[in-house]
């Protein structure tokens, strides 16, 4: 098996807490308006895919998490996952359920639909290409609302693509990859944790009848829905901060 080096750092104390960002994002990107807030009641281990072009396999992407939260310290955690990171984090309960007590699974999916594949298929191409703008701007049209990016004035439109480009992190085209290979649906049955779906309704990446299919294979899971785009955290975050949390308080995870 693939040894895959993680950057972890570890936040606050309490029950564990476990972070799997998505594809093309990173803990501060995809986490960093809710991180003082979970760490506020949780040992939050936060964990950055590699930077570089090390080859991701699910099973390998799913054991580091867990190593890397053991070695820090903490045995048993709820993972919370967005977009890639939800795959990451059913395989972990999947492969270690003596380790992972429950789950969060923020714009998930099992497996990607037609779209999602494409869209993966485009980024690994743009940056192959070195199309760090184009790239960019598929991840705007992908990754936000209509509403959201149309309120936008052009001159910010123009400012979010030269951040973006600017901006892309290392080894997302191995996550990109990773995306078309991920296939959880033979683990979704047997899922028995605390499980909630959170579901991105406006999202033009991952389609929301992914979320809708995990919250219908996942026995017990509960399910909600939030009116934003892929990029939640960057259209809703007191919302989605707000229903991580009570999911949390609630379920005493």
């Amino acid at each position: 098996m693939t040894t895959i080096p993680l950057r972890t750092t570890v936040h606050g104390s309490g029950p564990g807490l476990v972070l799997a960002h998505g594809a093309g994002g990173a803990i501060e990107s995809n986490f960093g308006v809710v991180l003082a807030d979970l760490a506020a009641a949780h040992t939050v281990v936060a964990s950055d895919y590699p930077g570089d072009d090390t080859p991701l396999d699910l099973d390998a992407l799913a054991d580091a998490l867990v190593t890397a939260a053991v070695d820090a310290g903490v045995p048993t955690f709820t993972i919370l996952g967005f977009s890639l990171g939800t795959a990451v984090a059913v395989r972990a309960a999947a492969r270690h359920p003596e380790r992972v007590t429950g789950l969060v699974l923020t714009a998930g999916l099992a497996a990607p639909d037609n779209r999602a594949r494409l869209a993966v298929q485009a980024w690994q191409d743009l940056l192959a290409r070195g199309a760090t703008e184009s790239f960019a701007r598929l991840v705007l049209l992908t990754g936000f609302a209509p509403e959201f990016v149309n309120a936008l004035p052009a001159a910010a439109i123009d400012e979010l693509v030269a951040q973006t480009a600017a901006a892309i992190p290392g080894g997302t085209g191995q996550q990109a990859a990773l995306i078309e290979t991920v296939d959880t649906t033979a683990d979704l049955a047997g899922i028995t944790v605390p499980t909630l779906i959170v579901n991105t309704t406006a999202d033009l990446l991952v389609d929301p009848a992914n979320s809708r299919a995990l919250a219908a294979a996942i026995p017990g899971a509960e399910y909600t829905e939030i009116d934003a785009g892929h990029v939640v955290m960057a259209e809703r975050p007191d919302q989605w901060r707000a229903v991580l949390l009570e999911f949390l308080a609630r379920r005493g995870l």
